[in-house]
């Protein structure tokens, strides 16, 4: 009996696994297009997973690069665990780039991963064109406080800060954007924290600026 019970845990085990395996992926890809949210003709979490995948096989080119910013060539963005790459040295590091194209105009939505107050953050931040300016962000955690450091994810109005905010300041300094408590004295480049979360606030920060930077070889080059 517990050989039959065994063969049929693992029968359900090995047939569940593909179906895991999409669902995650589909969870991965909606969480890249929320940060281009405002340029689909759908809301990104009513689209079908159908309508995820179009967008995905029509207007968004992934690319894997590495730390000199060179294009690694025969794997895909979507192909990437950012947790496992940011776990090797750094020179062994690769990063996933998701180019989505619409009306002509390309953003460059890049992955950044970091520590919150419990566990792990996450977000995917789209670029315009222009490589400086926010379009869209989009924020997820692994263990983060409901009402409070959850808000990163659960709260429309944290990720609508970023949009319009420069990762640059005047003299081209890198500076990504600042999340502060209080007065905000550089609108271009802050936003507000989460009240009562300053640890997840300041993971936040902590993630953007580290994780936009490994791109940055990237993006010097096809300024040139």
């Amino acid at each position: 009996m517990t050989v039959l019970v065994a063969l049929v845990l693992a029968s359900m085990q090995t047939f569940l696994e593909p179906i895991h395996s999409m669902n995650e992926a589909v969870y991965q890809q909606r969480s890249v297009l929320l940060s281009v949210a405002d340029l689909q003709d759908t809301p990104v979490n009513a689209m079908t997973v159908q309508e995820v995948q179009d967008v995905f096989d029509n207007q968004m080119e992934e690319l894997v690069l590495d730390p000199e910013g060179n294009v690694i060539e025969g794997v895909a963005a979507s192909e990437i665990n950012l947790e496992e790459e940011l776990k090797k040295p750094k020179n062994e590091q690769r990063y996933p780039l998701y180019i989505f194209e619409k009306d002509g105009e390309k953003y460059y939505i890049v992955s950044v991963r970091g520590q919150g107050l419990w566990d792990a953050i996450w977000a995917s931040i789209a670029l315009e064109s222009d490589l400086k300016t926010i379009k869209g962000a989009s924020f997820d955690h692994a263990g983060e406080t409901p009402g409070l450091g959850a808000e990163i994810k659960d709260n429309p109005a944290f990720p609508a800060q970023f949009i319009g905010k420069e990762i640059y300041d005047e003299n081209g300094v890198f500076t990504a954007v600042r999340v502060i408590k209080g007065m905000i004295r550089e609108p271009a480049h802050e936003v507000d924290g989460i009240s009562g979360s300053t640890i997840t606030s300041r993971g936040v920060q902590d993630m953007l600026y580290k994780g936009i930077q490994n791109y940055e070889p990237y993006f010097d080059k096809i300024r040139k």
